[in-house]
C-alpha cells in the first residue's frame, strides 16, 4: 500500500519548509558554539545563542501550524482539544511572532551591553583562523536557506516563513560582519595598528546586536497589532464597501461591521437592519443572501471567521 503521507521535509509545504528550517538552525547553532569556543569569540558564541533562539521559536510556529491546520479540518472539529478551543488557534500565531521578536531584540540588547563591557575592559584576543574559517562556511550556509526559504514561500504565502527567512537574511549579514572583521583583524597583525585587533571581536559584536534589535521590529509591531484585535485599514473598507452595496440593493435600514485580522485568520462580523415591516423571507433565501455576502467578500477560506446575521433591532447590531 502506498504512503500517502507528505514527506516530514517536504519543501512545497508550510510545515516542511520549517522542519527543514529547524534543522538547519540546530546544525549552524551548534557549529556557531563550538568554533566560538575554540575561537574565544564572544561575536560568534552570540551567533550560536541567536540561532538556537531561533530553533525554538520556530519549533513554537510549526506546533502552531499544525494546530490551525488540523483546527480547520472537519474531521477534526469533535476533537477533545477542538472543543476546548472552540475559536481556533489564530490568536496563537501573533503571540509566537510577537515573542519570537521579542526574544531577538532581549538577546542582542543583553550581548550589546557585554560588548560595551569588553570594548572598556581591553577587547578580546581571539584566534583568527577557525574565526575565519567560520564565517566563510556560515555565509555560504545562511545565504543558500535564506534563498531557498524565500523561493518557497513564494507559493506558500506564510508569515512564520516570511519571518524566518528574514532571520536567514540577517543571519548570513552578521557572518559576512564576522569575515569583514576578522580578515581586518588578520590584516592587522604585525603592524603599527595591531592594538586595535583585540576590539575587533566586540565593535563588530555591537554593531550587529544594532542590526539585530532593529530587524524584528516590524514583525513585532505587527503582531502586537494582531494581539489588540486593532483593525486594518483596508479590510475595514473592504467589507464596509460590500455592505453598503448589499444595503443598497436588498433595501435595508443600515449595517454594523467588526473587523479584526489575527494572524492569518480575518474575523469579520456583518450585522443587516432589516425593516420592520419587510416582507417575510424563507431561511433559505436569507441563507442564499449570507452566499452572496460572502462570495462578495471574496474567495472562501478556512482562515477566514465569518459571521452574518438580520435583525430588525438595533440593539442586536450595536
Amino acid at each position: 500500500m502506498r504512503n500517502t503521507r507528505p514527506a516530514r521535509f517536504d519543501p512545497t509545504t508550510e510545515q516542511g519548509v520549517l522542519r527543514l528550517s529547524i534543522a538547519a538552525s540546530l546544525a549552524m547553532a551548534a557549529a556557531a558554539v563550538g568554533f566560538g569556543l575554540l575561537a574565544n569569540s564572544s561575536l560568534i558564541i552570540f551567533d550560536g545563542i541567536y540561532g538556537l533562539i531561533d530553533v525554538v521559536m520556530t519549533w513554537l510556529s510549526l506546533l502552531v501550524v499544525r494546530l490551525i491546520s488540523q483546527s480547520t479540518q472537519v474531521e477534526a472539529l469533535q476533537s477533545r482539544l477542538n472543543q476546548r478551543f472552540t475559536m481556533g488557534f489564530w490568536h496563537l500565531e501573533p503571540i509566537v511572532l510577537g515573542v519570537s521578536g521579542s526574544l531577538m531584540i532581549g538577546a542582542a540588547l543583553y550581548a550589546g551591553v557585554n560588548a560595551v563591557d569588553a570594548l572598556i575592559s581591553g577587547g578580546r584576543q581571539i584566534a583568527l583562523g577557525p574565526a575565519i574559517v567560520f564565517a566563510v562556511l556560515s555565509i555560504v550556509a545562511e545565504t543558500g536557506l535564506a534563498l531557498f526559504v524565500r523561493r518557497a514561500n513564494r507559493a506558500i504565502g506564510s508569515e512564520f516563513i516570511a519571518l524566518d527567512a528574514k532571520n536567514w537574511v540577517v543571519a548570513a549579514s552578521m557572518s559576512a560582519a564576522y569575515l569583514v572583521a576578522f580578515v581586518g583583524g588578520w590584516a592587522l597583525g604585525g603592524t603599527a595598528w595591531a592594538w586595535l585587533v583585540p576590539y575587533i571581536d566586540p565593535a563588530i559584536l555591537l554593531l550587529v546586536c544594532l542590526f539585530v534589535v532593529v530587524a524584528p521590529l516590524g514583525t513585532v509591531r505587527q503582531a502586537l497589532s494582531d494581539i489588540l484585535l486593532i483593525t486594518p485599514a483596508d479590510l475595514q473598507a473592504h467589507v464596509d464597501a460590500v455592505a453598503r452595496a448589499i444595503v443598497a440593493k436588498h433595501g435595508f435600514l443600515e449595517y454594523r461591521s467588526y473587523v479584526a485580522k489575527v494572524g492569518r485568520g480575518e474575523q469579520i462580523e456583518l450585522f443587516f437592519v432589516v425593516r420592520a415591516d419587510d416582507r417575510p423571507r424563507a431561511l433559505l433565501e436569507w441563507d442564499r443572501l449570507r452566499d452572496e455576502i460572502g462570495q462578495a467578500l471574496g474567495e472562501e477560506s478556512t482562515d477566514r471567521w465569518l459571521t452574518i446575521m438580520f435583525t430588525t433591532d438595533r440593539e442586536w447590531a450595536i
